[in-house]
């Protein structure tokens, strides 16, 4: 089966994320890419959402996750949001970039991000 994508980009929240004190005490803004890989075809045939991902309820669980307990690295939020993503009826993969525009680093960067990859169903 060829799999057809709904991307969400730039999701941001506030997290506790990090190995080091102050990141858990004072957080820090992430930002998290996901890209579901769906059959878009039932859904765009009838025209029914019923028969697709809810992109919504997608992007208010990401930043649940990303607000919720924290953990030591972003490997491991990549991972949540990834399980998370998979337990939705007509995902059959994912594919997730967590981005640390703030992280700890102590030269000059743009960004740092783990992006991984996984399949369900």
């Amino acid at each position: 089966m060829s799999l057809d994508r709904i991307t969400l980009s730039g999701l941001r929240a506030r997290g506790n994320h990090g190995v080091f004190d102050h990141e858990r005490e004072n957080g820090q803004t992430f930002v998290v890419d996901v890209a579901l890989g769906v059959d878009c075809g039932p859904a765009a045939a009838a025209d029914d959402l019923a028969l697709t991902v809810d992109y919504g309820r997608v992007s208010e669980q990401v930043v649940a996750l990303v607000e919720g307990p924290p953990v030591d690295l972003i490997e491991t939020l990549a991972q949540q949001i990834a399980d998370a993503c998979l337990e939705h009826e007509g995902v059959h993969e994912v594919e997730v970039t967590v981005h640390k525009p703030e992280a700890p680093i102590q030269v000059p960067f743009d960004d740092v991000a783990v992006t991984i990859s996984r399949s369900g169903r």
